[in-house]
């Protein structure tokens, strides 16, 4: 039985830099950094399962659609979730990744009695009730939270809210699988096991994913470095386009 198909844009030429969104969101948001890395890069940005213009519908088809499709020797940059699709695929595929780049994730997206770098679980589960009474509602909510703490946050926010729109929205069962997943993963024993040179970076304002989870990435991760963005929140990429262009060019350079 053949695999359902995952959505892929590829534009430039080069090593290849793969693209993963997150929750709720869809490969064309990147459509900035794309245009602009294609110059020395080839950008595949990815739709995940259940997102955008992707026929495969299980988000937990993920990990196993991309390491059929990665190409070898890749940069695979992960936003948020995926983020922590990306980690997982860099310890399981070795030197396919050739590096990785985690922009505003962690290694658990809840607090528990060891972790205090997350949101509570309180708050994704009233996501969770929420999404099922009023799903356009609670997206709109989340888009929110992913502009909060930045500067001049409107501009972002309005960006955001046009571009995701320029896709199918992302499917009720991706959604409900999505906030299970940011519920139960715990990356944390992964972590020192992914040896691939990586840039994590973050946004100092970042409510979702709080800067400290970025910094515990950076002293874990064998080989990898951390930059901060001041006054960005969870999408840097969106509101602090050139400054997140300038990392990425210099940690691709390094990593060549």
């Amino acid at each position: 039985m053949s695999l359902p198909e995952l959505h892929v844009t590829r534009q430039g030429s080069g090593r290849p830099l793969v693209m993963l969104h997150g929750w709720a969101m869809h490969g064309g948001l990147f459509r900035d950094l794309a245009d602009a890395l294609a110059e020395e890069s080839e950008i595949w940005c990815v739709d995940l399962p259940g997102h955008g213009f992707s026929h495969a519908e299980h988000l937990a088809q993920a990990e196993e659609l991309l390491s059929a499709l990665l190409p070898e020797d890749c940069v695979l940059l992960g936003w948020s979730l995926g983020g922590q699709i990306a980690l997982r695929l860099a310890h399981a595929l070795g030197p396919r990744v050739g590096a990785l780049i985690l922009l505003s994730s962690t290694p658990r997206f809840v607090n528990a009695s060891d972790w205090a770098d997350g949101v509570e679980d309180a708050v994704l589960a009233q996501f969770g009730a929420d999404l099922l009474r009023n799903p356009a509602a609670t997206l709109q909510r989340f888009l929110a939270l992913q502009v909060r703490g930045a500067a001049d946050m409107r501009p972002a926010l309005t960006r955001l809210r046009a571009d995701l729109g320029a896709r199918p929205a992302a499917r009720a069962e991706a959604l409900a699988e999505g906030l299970a997943h940011l519920r139960e993963t715990d990356l944390r024993s992964l972590v020192p096991w992914v040896a691939q040179p990586t840039l994590v970076l973050h946004g100092a304002a970042d409510r979702l994913t709080p800067v400290a989870a970025g910094r515990w990435l950076a002293a874990h991760l064998p080989q990898a470095r951390l930059e901060e963005i001041e006054q960005a929140a969870h999408a840097p990429f969106l509101s602090h386009t050139a400054k997140t262009l300038a990392a990425l060019r210099a940690f691709l350079a390094e990593a060549a």
